[in-house]
């Protein structure tokens, strides 16, 4: 399939939805899921139009990466996690719900359960503070 330029990702991108943003540079944009498994589980996007895993250029991927890379253990600190889930979903079959390429940063605390994966809505208020939260540690 193509890529749809109207997908969620691609409207957060363009300024047309807001997001609780942490990090953001000329590749990739770095934000809160509204739907988060755990505290400070923050997605990150490319900001090249790619589908999924299978339709983005290696170098880009590289980048995206490396942004995960480095937000990954400041996100763990900022919220007090003990370890890090990152995850990437291709297809629907195995649950991608955004078919925009994104990766999943999930901090993990010993001993809590990360809630399922697309659950519940957050209190926007206390995304505004883990956001907050962490852009501090990123700085």
């Amino acid at each position: 399939m193509a890529y749809d330029p109207d997908n969620i990702f691609a409207k957060i991108l363009k300024g047309e939805i807001p997001c609780h943003k942490i990090y953001e540079d000329e590749d990739t944009l770095a934000f809160l899921d509204i739907m988060p498994r755990t505290e400070g589980h923050a997605l990150v996007i490319t900001k090249e139009k790619a589908r999924d895993l299978f339709d983005i250029d290696p170098a880009a991927l590289g980048r995206l990466m490396a942004v995960v890379q480095t937000l990954a253990p400041k996100i763990k600190q900022a919220v007090g996690a003990d370890g890090v889930l990152i995850q990437q979903f291709n297809g629907a079959a195995a649950g991608q719900t955004v078919f925009h390429l994104h990766i999943h940063i999930v901090p993990i605390k010993q001993g809590v359960a990360p809630k399922p994966h697309a659950g519940e809505m957050a209190d926007q208020a206390e995304l505004a503070a883990t956001a907050e939260k962490i852009r501090k540690a990123i700085a």
